[in-house]
């Protein structure tokens, strides 16, 4: 049995009143156990499903399903053919924000795109018009275009750029901005991963650092009554609580928005709506997710010379890549 770290337990203090809480956090974290996975369906559901399915959650999108542990998606044919996408249900829990944006939508703009879950489930949810997907890291865009090419999202622009580029080129431009944040991926370690230095304060003050810079250039983006999705994969409110109330200080124009299907996982580290997934839930690795909806009326022109020169279009090849 791993021996928690000095900082694990100091932070599980400022997380939790109660010593069992305290104490159920340390353990998934220090003794992970197998999550089940999720698969966002991008195809109409088959009659027969090949996978033992569990029983939904209040906040779980009809066309998700949450598998029962040990189950392999990622090696079905089905999976092969695009018909789904697999990934983590703490991943469906920060997404299921967007049941609280109002449809139909004009533009989704995933500033932090790679690989490709969070976009797929805007496109599944909202219904955009427009789908622009933007990572920052190279060698991670080919791996985004190639996941969206599977599951026959064809229609999406591609990116490779900062975000501050955005902001200059596409202000109060996309109906729904996400922003699923880099941080110090405390939440790894409930699948077993390494996560080096993630509870040490500097790595924690540096990607919170990040984490504002990068919200402070999606502000920039989002239309006049638009949202802005901001969510984590990480524990530290530096990275999460705090950041969000940070947003809303410097723009006081956007207010946190009330996510009903997500009642129960009310945050208790903050006066405004947001949500949390603790990974002791046994419900998914955990994770933070907060709305955000921009109430000023500036309104600008789309730029389609800039979408045009700087998107990538994903061209459907008739011998599936």
């Amino acid at each position: 049995m791993d021996q928690p770290s000095k900082l694990l337990l100091k932070l599980s203090r400022r997380l939790f009143v109660e010593e069992r809480d305290r104490d159920a956090f340390v353990e998934t974290l220090t003794n992970p156990q197998p999550f089940p996975s999720a698969i966002v369906w991008v195809q109409p559901r088959p009659e027969q499903i090949p996978f033992a399915i569990a029983p939904a959650l209040p906040w779980q999108p009809a066309w998700v399903d949450r598998l029962t542990p040990d189950q392999r998606p990622g090696q079905h044919l089905l999976h092969q053919s695009g018909a789904y996408y697999c990934l983590d249900m703490a991943s469906v829990f920060s997404a299921a924000v967007f049941s609280a944006i109002p449809t139909p939508v004009e533009a989704v703009l995933d500033l932090c795109a790679a690989p490709g879950g969070k976009s797929l489930l805007a496109r599944q949810a909202l219904h955009p018009n427009r789908l622009w997907c933007n990572e920052v890291i190279r060698k991670r865009v080919r791996i985004l275009i190639s996941n969206l090419k599977r599951c026959g999202a064809t229609e999406a622009l591609v990116f490779n750029l900062d975000p501050q580029v955005f902001a200059e080129q596409l202000p109060h431009a996309a109906s729904v901005v996400v922003v699923d944040a880099p941080c110090s991926g405390q939440s790894l370690l409930a699948k077993g991963d390494a996560a080096l230095g993630c509870f040490h304060p500097v790595n924690i003050k540096k990607n919170a650092s990040r984490q504002k810079r990068i919200l402070a250039q999606a502000t920039q983006t989002v239309a006049a009554g638009g949202y802005l999705a901001y969510m984590t994969c990480t524990f530290s409110s530096e990275e999460n609580e705090q950041v969000a109330a940070w947003l809303m200080k410097k723009n006081p124009q956007f207010e946190a928005v009330e996510v009903p299907a997500l009642r129960d996982h009310a945050s208790p580290l903050a006066s405004f709506p947001c949500y949390r997934l603790w990974p002791q839930s046994a419900l998914g690795a955990g994770g933070f997710t907060v709305l955000l909806r921009n109430r000023g009326d500036r309104v600008e022109p789309l730029n389609l010379d800039f979408l045009t020169a700087h998107g990538m279009k994903i061209y459907q090849s008739e011998a599936s890549s």
